[in-house]
């Protein structure tokens, strides 16, 4: 069956998180960037839509770069906001990795979305010879409109944080349902929902905005860098770090680490339970050393 049940979904995001904690920087970087540029692209997407058609056609496109992510197994800073708190509570990554894998998938990311935005901008304006063509104008308009907070003070600021904590619930939502079927259409389907739901609503997301703005900049946009971060980079930033995928993944399966039951047989017909421990579960089977086969299983209680 194609489903995944909720004890086994959180099961899979401690043992993802707990990967994903130890990889190595480089691939960090590198899984980071392709993410920025991939979200990069599908804000053009976006953008492309909203301008031939109207908002909700070029939400319906954007979640197709989230997609992608997804199915490549990238790495997304906001995707490992929710995935890396279940890890920590469930035993599988530290604090300190954590933290780690926040830090450099987030310099990954802006590598990646400060990239495409250089390269898309020489592509529009013809290597900066030429005005922008609509797309660019729209691009100028929307990273304007960005850093509009500015105008209302610390009552814009926390404006702009109150719309990234929402977007990135939507993102949380995004990145679980993704473990929810085995199937790539049904992943397809389950991310593709709430990723449109944040987008048609217009909440910020801290990666989208490190290509939105950079790129609105290059191609004429009355915007300093100065104002970009303190008005929209990093109110944005804290507000999708404030909804992580800890603070929601009890109404998952009820709790983060869901007991399990370890089962032993010597034949696959008669199981006897050895053990029920927190996932990651660990044992030790005393009586292994009297069979000369013994086979295993667990379930989530």
């Amino acid at each position: 069956m194609d489903y995944v049940t909720p004890h086994e979904m959180t099961a899979a995001m401690v043992e993802a998180g707990g990967k994903k904690s130890r990889l190595p920087v480089s691939s960090m970087l590198l899984r980071g960037a392709l993410s920025g540029a991939i979200l990069g692209c599908a804000t053009t997407l976006l953008d492309t839509g909203t301008i031939l058609a109207n908002p909700i056609v070029g939400a319906v496109l954007f979640p197709i770069g989230f997609i992608m992510i997804v199915l490549l197994n990238l790495e997304l800073v906001t995707g490992a906001f929710a995935v890396l708190p279940v890890a920590a509570l469930g035993g599988s990554a530290t604090p300190g990795g954590v933290i780690r894998n926040w830090v450099f998938v987030y310099l990954g990311n802006l590598i990646g979305a400060l990239f495409y935005a250089v390269i898309f901008a020489a592509i529009d304006t013809k290597m900066f010879t030429d005005a922008p063509d609509p797309l660019g104008a729209k691009i100028i308009a929307v990273a304007t409109a960005k850093v509009s907070y500015a105008k209302f003070g610390m009552a814009g600021w926390f404006t702009c944080f109150a719309k990234g904590i929402l977007c990135n619930w939507f993102v949380c939502l995004g990145t679980v349902m993704g473990l929810v079927s085995r199937s790539v259409i049904g992943k397809i389907v389950a991310v593709w929902m709430p990723i449109m739901a944040f987008v048609a609503q217009g909440f910020e997301h801290c990666v989208v905005n490190m290509f939105a703005v950079p790129c609105g900049i290059l191609l004429g946009a009355n915007i300093s860098w100065s104002t970009w971060i303190i008005w929209n980079q990093i109110p944005a930033t804290l507000g999708n770090a404030t909804r992580t995928g800890g603070q929601f993944s009890f109404l998952v399966s009820g709790n983060t680490g869901s007991n399990y039951v370890v089962q032993a047989s010597t034949d696959l017909v008669h199981w006897t339970a050895i053990s029920t421990n927190i996932a990651p579960f660990t044992f030790v089977d005393t009586n292994m050393m009297a069979c000369s086969k013994r086979f295993y299983r667990t379930g989530a209680l």
